[in-house]
């Protein structure tokens, strides 16, 4: 079977940084890899929807009046995502850093990665986000404190790296730990694996069971929904964060994502969609109590760990080969969609919790306001992040 997989084209503008090298030496764009980043960047926003309009999750402004479908629906919807749509960003951020370095060099690598990473999240930390913080408190409590007082490290309780940008603050953490290693190590330049076929069914079956194993014995120390405040990072899950990133950084020497069997990405879709579905006998089996998954030492957060785990790895599986096959090529608007997928992740914390506000007091079924908002707010985002990257300079961050 062909798959049109490598073309050759511009630097791929990964989450991350420009990178387009799909193996060493070679300038090449994964368009597949492209799109699949543009449908995370878009499930992040419907996701952070889905918590103002369900309140099943934690977001600067919730509308709070959900009614049981509708805190199922969320629910569901939110745990689902949670447990493999950040991994995956991961992996396909990691997956183009290796090339980066050793095209670039350390001193421009770490250069390209402090603007396309530090700069936004300074400005979002430091701008954006006191200002909406001051938006939301004075439309729903009104106070008018100046926006300087949320400020991180001064009256409201603030933090870097807050709101959606835990993640840039993650990702930039990761690579400069890689750059790191890398002159530590000195790996030599360009250095491939032996040629290794993809991993075998039991190897990934192996490795769900110690990915899971590590991410409830993190949730003995801190529970999910704890997050280490000063920098916003979400420890409770980044025994997969870290995993995925690594992952990344493996499949890149091993070509993986290319390489990865047909068979294999139908089998693992296909056990992501089973695990997904046997979520709700597990909470059955658990009393429908949510304590008792977050962590600790109970059958419940090690069944939910290991559930999460298998999530994870059937549906990333699956989505690359799913996207490989189906679609591994870009019309006019993709290309548009791809190019303004960070901008449009940098931006829609912003954008959607002003629509949200500005639509208050509109009386809809929460889900029904949800799916309108929805299409409203995506292309906005993308749109926004069009224009933005017009403004000189900031074609280099966005």
């Amino acid at each position: 079977m062909r798959h049109k997989s490598i073309e050759t084209s511009q630097d791929l503008k990964a989450l991350d940084s420009s990178s387009a090298e799909a193996r060493p030496g070679l300038h090449s764009r994964l368009l597949f890899v492209d799109n699949i980043r543009t449908m995370l960047t878009i499930q992040v926003i419907l996701f952070h929807l889905m918590i103002i309009y369900a309140g099943t999750g934690s977001w600067i402004y919730t509308e709070g009046g959900e009614d049981f479908v509708t805190g199922l629906v969320g629910a569901y919807f939110v745990v689902v995502s949670q447990a493999y749509f950040m991994g995956l960003f991961l992996l396909i951020s990691a997956y183009f850093v290796p090339g980066a370095y050793e095209r670039k060099g350390s001193k421009r690598f770490l250069t390209d990665r402090l603007i396309r990473l530090g700069l936004p999240l300074a400005f979002y930390s430091w701008i954006i986000s006191p200002l909406l913080v001051y938006l939301v408190l004075r439309v729903t409590e009104g106070l008018s404190l100046p926006w300087w007082s949320y400020l991180p490290g001064l009256e409201y309780e603030a933090y870097i790296g807050s709101g959606p940008l835990w993640f840039v603050e993650t990702l930039l953490i990761f690579t400069l730990l890689y750059a790191l290693w890398r002159r530590l190590a000195r790996p030599s330049p360009g250095a491939t694996a032996p040629a290794a076929a993809f991993p075998g069914n039991a190897s990934i079956v192996l490795f769900a069971l110690l990915m899971g194993a590590a991410g409830f014995l993190v949730r003995l120390w801190r529970p999910i929904f704890w997050n280490f405040t000063p920098l916003n990072l979400q420890f409770p899950f980044f025994a997969q964060y870290i995993a995925m990133f690594i992952v990344g950084l493996v499949a890149y020497r091993r070509n993986w994502l290319v390489s990865m069997p047909d068979s294999v990405g139908r089998l693992w879709l296909g056990i992501g969609v089973l695990v997904i579905l046997l979520f709700w006998p597990m909470v059955l089996a658990g009393g429908m109590e949510i304590e008792p998954f977050l962590g600790g030492w109970r059958w419940q957060a090690l069944a939910y760990a290991i559930w999460e785990s298998f999530v994870c790895l059937g549906v990333c599986i699956g989505l690359v080969y799913l996207f490989r096959r189906y679609a591994d090529r870009q019309g006019k608007l993709a290309t548009a969609l791809s190019r303004n997928a960070y901008g449009a992740y940098i931006v829609h914390g912003f954008v959607i919790t002003a629509i949200a506000l500005a639509g208050r007091e509109i009386p809809l079924y929460p889900l029904l306001k949800w799916a309108l908002v929805s299409l409203v707010a995506i292309p906005l985002c993308f749109g926004l992040s069009s224009l933005l990257i017009k403004i000189p300079y900031l074609d280099r961050v966005l």
